[in-house]
């Protein structure tokens, strides 16, 4: 990361709840072809997310603390804030200092954006705006969240608005289509399901060249995190849902992966 800090732009993707065994079955399976096009050797990487909810999830990553390697450590991290007695820190490792790596970038003449999906970044209320505040400029509507079928697209239809001309750029973007409620997905569905959070995956998929032609509209190659914060349960040992302790909410997709400039 530290030798690209300033040639290039960067992306950060959180797919929000995103479980990895779906992520990497659909993949498998030939469902998310777009994904496939970009993912390292076509892969997911399986690692485990540092909290099982979004919020505290966040604030660790944007501390520099992204999902972990399920391989024995240490692991060095792309960024990191600066601290005493740091061991996950390579050659490579961009430190800033600064409380998040956001302020960390603005610093280092990036121009931050977010565009928020579920209710923590939501802004209408004083949690909400936490994250959001981070940023230079943040952008959120109802349409963005979890009950729009069409949340990924409007994201995006705000995105094309958003995007300065030129210079250094740090865009983040959550996407809530996988949080529950996601049955929309899933024609004829009643209930939320692993099959209607598999469709919801299908549907971030058709939309991601569209962010990916945004990203890299503006001459600039862009570097990519994309991963999921935390996991979700369906029934697995009677839980439903996330911010408990399961192998289906720590275990989340990672990847990263550059883009070149007007390839998409």
């Amino acid at each position: 990361m530290r030798s690209l800090l300033g040639s290039h732009d960067l992306l950060f993707v959180t797919l929000d709840t995103l479980r990895f065994d779906v992520a990497a079955d659909l993949l498998a399976a030939g469902r998310t072809p777009n994904l496939r096009a970009v993912l390292p050797g076509g892969r997911w990487e399986r690692r485990h997310t540092p909290a099982s909810f979004t919020y505290a999830a966040h604030h660790a990553f944007f501390a520099g603390f992204l999902p972990t390697p399920v391989t024995p450590g240490p692991h060095t991290r792309p960024f990191a804030a600066r601290f005493p007695g740091s061991t996950t820190v390579g050659d490579d490792t961009w430190e800033f200092d600064a409380p998040d790596v956001v302020t960390g970038l603005r610093a280092a003449g990036y121009h931050t954006i977010c565009v928020g999906g579920v209710g923590f970044f939501a802004m209408t209320s004083p949690q909400g705006g936490v994250l959001p505040g981070l940023f230079d400029e943040a952008h959120w509507t109802r349409e963005f969240g979890v009950t729009n079928p069409g949340c990924f697209e409007a994201q995006l239809d705000r995105l094309k608005t958003a995007l300065p001309a030129d210079g250094p750029l740090f865009t983040f973007v959550n996407v809530a289509a996988l949080h529950q409620p996601n049955r929309h997905y899933l024609p004829g569905a009643g209930d939320d399901s692993i099959e209607s959070h598999a469709a919801a995956l299908e549907y971030v998929d058709r939309h991601l060249p569209a962010l990916f032609t945004l990203v890299t509209s503006r001459g600039r190659p862009c570097r990519v995190i994309m991963c999921s914060d935390h996991g979700t349960a369906y029934g697995e040992d009677g839980h439903t849902g996330h911010r408990v302790g399961h192998e289906v909410v720590w275990t989340v997709p990672y990847a990263e992966f550059t883009l070149a400039a007007g390839a998409w």
